[in-house]
């Protein structure tokens, strides 16, 4: 049972939280949310990157690819790319999760 492994000021945050009594329900309940707050940031990121580049990821890469970004082995740049390209990967595991649910 869900009780037996979750702490006790655990399950009553989640269910206070959730509004919703039943433990196992106010787990998804939480983990949905989790999930949105976490596209939200990832959504935020991604948009930082596109207005500090000017395109999209994919555009980016395929510059990238084609040596048409400045500094492109700089370390801030090439840190940009691996976040950014992180944050993609992020968000499809995110949202296969969410449709798990």
């Amino acid at each position: 049972m869900v009780s037996d492994v979750i702490s006790k000021p655990v399950a009553t945050i989640l269910t206070t939280l959730t509004h919703e009594p039943r433990l196992e329900v106010a787990i998804t309940l939480a983990v949905k949310d989790w999930l949105q707050l976490r596209l939200h940031t990832i959504e935020a990121q991604k948009k930082a990157f596109e207005e500090k580049y000017g395109m999209d990821f994919a555009t980016f890469r395929a510059a990238w690819g084609s040596g048409k970004i400045s500094d492109r082995h700089s370390y801030e740049v090439e840190k940009d790319y691996w976040e950014w390209e992180g944050l993609l990967t992020d968000e499809y595991d995110l949202r296969t999760m969410a449709e798990s649910l």
